[in-house]
């Protein structure tokens, strides 16, 4: 693969809803530049995106692929990413690269939830977009309701520059509006002709339409609108191109991705129209110096910096490095170092990767694609400069997992072999992670959504050989007492030799700090207890926190205090003043009215209005209690408290309520009594494990 100057690069992230035809897309991108001999199918599972074996099995992409393509001596860096959003990582990797978004939508579906999204992502991103409406050959694609759609979606930056031909319910080719000029497909290549005369009437209205928006980037071209005086060809595609790079403009274009018709167009589109890396947002850092926010230029003259913006670690193809040339140049054997470590790593041989083929270059310019492979430590997110480089790059912002469930390995022995492959997945997916409870003695994995987790137990099975099964996570409940009760224990046994003798009268009730596990005050007069044993007294208490008398969890909120007791001068120990408090415990926590306590959370879901009465609905079924409601920029947010318990997938429900337009956010609020049946169930639970 040639080597590209920055002025010839452009890096686009496809974007748009599962199954839009992102990736049929970026094939036919492929083939209309030569790059492939055959047009692979999604169905067929040949395409050169979706390599993965789970890819191909559920026909839908679950990581970005990067998909360079060489056209008309430009370097389309194409990253394709996943629809769906329990893997929307790796659209937030693409954005954190990409200099610019081409949403794709099907013809024959409009606007889609992940259309939303995708447009939500640009927006957020700050780069220029494009819109390309595929499936143009399938039945009643109607593009004028799409049109009008956008713009009551998006606004008055939707600007058509193609109008649909058809002949009979085949597609043909289009008029070009800006240049108004006719196109016919002829196989994969258009023809320039005449515009036919049935379009002449829907190509008005969308001359206007963009005219308006051309005049909008600049008084002099508004100016002339107002007076009716022509707007030349040139003034049009130069105050068009301004507009798109300052996002005021979003061109929409059409063709059918599967028949690669309309591609070529679309490509010259996306380099006529698009920023190079050196002309499209600066990017941001902070210097590791002065700790200061910095821009900084992407230029080819500059010291070398890198950003590692997604990692690959595959039984298939290896681990890789994937980052962005964010200043300078960079070439085989340079030695850089990691921002974050200190380390000084040599890039032996850089590579540009086609799905998962390798290509290996000799160097790479400023705003290039690229990988590494054998790097000693890297991370996504990681810096790599020359050694007096003191920028590090902002880290990307991925969304916190919400979704978590218990992992158990099926076989015995294989809990290293589970552990060590969730690791290395972990560092391939930054929406996935894992934990291990030591309460609870379990490890927990925590994802997007149940789709992406069921992603990653079949990846252990076919990549790591490791069978596993998920089950909900033990929920951390507590026990605490609602009652005061005095009672006294006593340990005492004879066995030959020095006895054992302790006893403790003590005193337990609530302290009405459910933070605290105890609080210890002793209150002994006249020495019947000696001093020398109330460490005893007190350590003998923290041990029977551990667990309780109602279900064996841990008891807080628990004030324990030393009244009174006897001691004997030879058999007294503080062994003995441990047990007989452990008597004293037991016994008395259960005439203290004891109860369980379960962890509620403070939850936020972010919905459109439409949805507040279905996830209010199903907040009741779960026993949440409503706290508010606020309005945050088109979003409704219901605050409620919730039980843990309720919440382990409950972000997968809320996206199925909301159509995928809602979300959550949720944090450990505190602990309260659970409704009595709640608790018998919790009970009877720990009964059947002992």
């Amino acid at each position: 693969m040639k080597m590209y100057e920055t002025k010839f690069i452009r890096n686009i992230a496809l974007l748009g809803h599962g199954g839009a035809g992102k990736t049929t897309l970026a094939e036919a991108m492929q083939f209309a530049a030569g790059m492939t001999s055959r047009l692979g199918k999604v169905n067929a599972g040949n395409t050169i995106s979706d390599f993965d074996p789970e890819e191909i099995k559920r026909k839908i992409s679950i990581r970005t692929s990067l998909i360079p393509v060489e056209w008309k001596d430009y370097k389309l860096n194409i990253l394709d990413t996943p629809g769906y959003f329990d893997f929307v990582g790796g659209v937030k990797e693409a954005l954190s690269v990409a200099d610019s978004a081409l949403i794709v939508m099907r013809g024959s579906a409009g606007i889609e939830v992940g259309t939303e999204k995708a447009w939500e992502y640009a927006e957020k991103a700050d780069i220029p977009k494009m819109m390309f409406i595929t499936e143009m050959d399938a039945q009643n694609v109607d593009i004028e309701t799409i049109m009008n759609t956008c713009k009551e979606k998006f606004g008055m930056s939707i600007a058509p520059v193609q109008v649909p031909w058809y002949e009979g319910e085949k597609f043909v080719g289009y008029v070009h509006v800006l240049k108004m000029l006719g196109r016919r497909f002829d196989g994969t290549k258009v023809v320039t002709c005449p515009i036919p005369d049935v379009l002449q009437a829907k190509i008005a209205p969308i001359r206007t339409m963009i005219l308006e928006a051309v005049a909008e980037t600049d008084e002099v071209l508004m100016e002339k609108y107002f007076a009716e005086e022509e707007i030349t060809l040139e003034e049009i595609q130069e105050a068009f191109k301004k507009g798109v790079l300052a996002k005021q403009i979003v061109p929409v274009l059409c063709g059918s991705a599967l028949n690669s018709t309309g591609i070529s167009v679309l490509m010259d589109t996306m380099i006529s129209l698009f920023p190079a890396p050196n002309e499209g947002k600066k990017e941001m850092g902070y210097d590791t110096s002065t700790d200061e926010k910095i821009q900084i230029d992407c230029k080819e003259n500059e010291k070398t910096s890198l950003f590692i913006f997604k990692t690959i670690v595959d039984p298939f193809i290896g681990k890789f490095s994937l980052f962005k040339v964010k200043t300078g140049t960079v070439s085989t054997e340079d030695t850089v170092v990691n921002m974050r470590t200190g380390e000084s790593e040599r890039l032996a041989h850089l590579y540009v990767l086609l799905g998962k083929e390798q290509k290996e270059v000799e160097r790479l310019y400023a705003g290039d694609i690229g990988a590494a492979a054998k790097l000693k430590s890297p991370k996504t997110c990681d810096t790599l400069a020359d050694k007096s480089f003191t920028v590090s790059y902002d880290a990307i912002d991925f969304p916190k997992p919400y979704v978590k469930m218990a992992i158990f390995p099926q076989g015995k022995g294989d809990e290293e072999k589970m552990s060590s492959a969730l690791n290395r997945l972990m560092a391939e997916d930054p929406t996935f992670y894992i934990e291990y409870d030591k309460e609870t003695h379990e490890t927990v994995i925590y994802g997007i959504g149940e789709q992406q987790l069921d992603v990653i137990v079949n990846m252990l099975k076919s990549k790591f050989k490791v069978e596993v099964h998920l089950e909900h996570p033990t929920t951390r409940y507590r026990e605490t007492i609602k009652g005061k009760v005095n009672i006294r224990g006593k340990h005492k046994k004879q066995s030959g030799g020095h006895g054992q003798y302790g006893d403790v009268v003590m005193e337990f009730e609530p302290s009405g700090d459910l933070e605290m596990p105890y609080i210890f005050e002793e209150k002994v007069f006249g020495g019947a207890v000696p001093r020398q044993y109330f460490p005893a007294v007190e350590k003998g208490l923290e041990e029977c926190i551990v667990k309780g008398v109602l279900a064996g969890y841990p008891v807080v909120g628990l004030k324990a205090v030393l009244l009174d007791g006897s001691y004997h001068p030879v058999d007294s120990s503080e062994m003995a003043f441990k047990m007989a408090t452990a008597i004293a415990f037991k016994e008395g926590l259960v005439k203290a009215h004891p109860t369980i306590l379960e962890p509620l959370a403070h939850v936020e879901i972010m919905t459109p209005e439409e949805y507040t009465g279905d996830i209010m609905g199903d907040m009741k079924k779960r026993r949440g209690r409503m706290i508010g409601m606020e309005l945050r920029g088109k979003q409704q947010v219901i605050i409620a408290e919730v039980p843990m318990a309720e919440l382990y997938t409950y972000a997968t429900d809320v996206r199925s309520i909301t159509q995928g337009r809602g979300d959550i956010y949720y944090t450990f609020e505190r602990y309260d009594e659970a409704p009595i049946e709640v608790q018998q169930k919790v009970i009877a639970a720990r009964k059947e494990m002992a």
